[in-house]
């Protein structure tokens, strides 16, 4: 038999096959792996996580990175939830942590700030109506790598699951991932 069972089992043949890498925790992945999708994206960064704090944490000089990426001419987004708003009171109740959610995204506008003014940065909140779709999944694009992070009940962002998508081909996971972050982009308003 050229193709024992148990090699069988680990090919991947479906559905999975945009799957680089799954982590049972946000936290799990390597803080290298978002440094080196950061630094090889060349056409779009998409980040559209409810507060994306984290990134001035786990990668060196983001902001280096996001001023020399958008003056290469890459599109860098950022899709927030808005600090003030009804979801955001009611996700700091749920998660009942120090580093309040509203917390979270104020930093992200404070960093942000301080690069003001870079030539295609974009950053938005996520609609009202939106706010709770955004707020229950984070997806992280580079290009044609995407991280998605699925929030699970109780937990904040690096408790949840992560998953590292590769596009293959239309219509797989990553394209249903992208859609649904362009769809919330799509009725997003302006910061400020």
């Amino acid at each position: 038999m050229l193709w024992p069972k148990a090699v069988k089992e680990r090919l991947k043949t479906g559905g999975d096959l945009e799957i680089v890498q799954s982590y049972p925790y946000r936290s799990a992945a390597p803080s290298t792996l978002w440094g080196s999708l950061s630094e090889e994206t060349r056409e779009e960064l998409f980040l559209s996580g409810y507060t994306n704090y984290f990134f001035w944490t786990l990668v060196p000089a983001f902001s280096q990175v996001l001023r020399r990426k958008t003056r290469d001419g890459v599109r860098v987004r950022f899709l927030l939830g808005d600090p003030g708003g009804e979801v955001t009171r009611q996700r700091e109740a749920v998660e009942d942590i120090a580093l309040s959610v509203s917390t979270r995204i104020n930093m992200t506008l404070e960093e942000l700030a301080r690069l003001d003014p870079v030539e295609g940065l974009e950053v938005r909140f996520s609609a009202p109506e939106d706010a709770i779709n955004h707020v229950s999944l984070s997806v992280f694009r580079f290009d044609g790598d995407a991280l998605v992070t699925p929030h699970l009940a109780r937990l904040v962002g690096h408790d949840s699951p992560l998953l590292h998508l590769r596009r293959v081909g239309e219509g797989g996971m990553f394209d249903r991932f992208s859609e649904h972050a362009e769809e919330l982009w799509s009725r997003s308003r302006s910061v400020g």
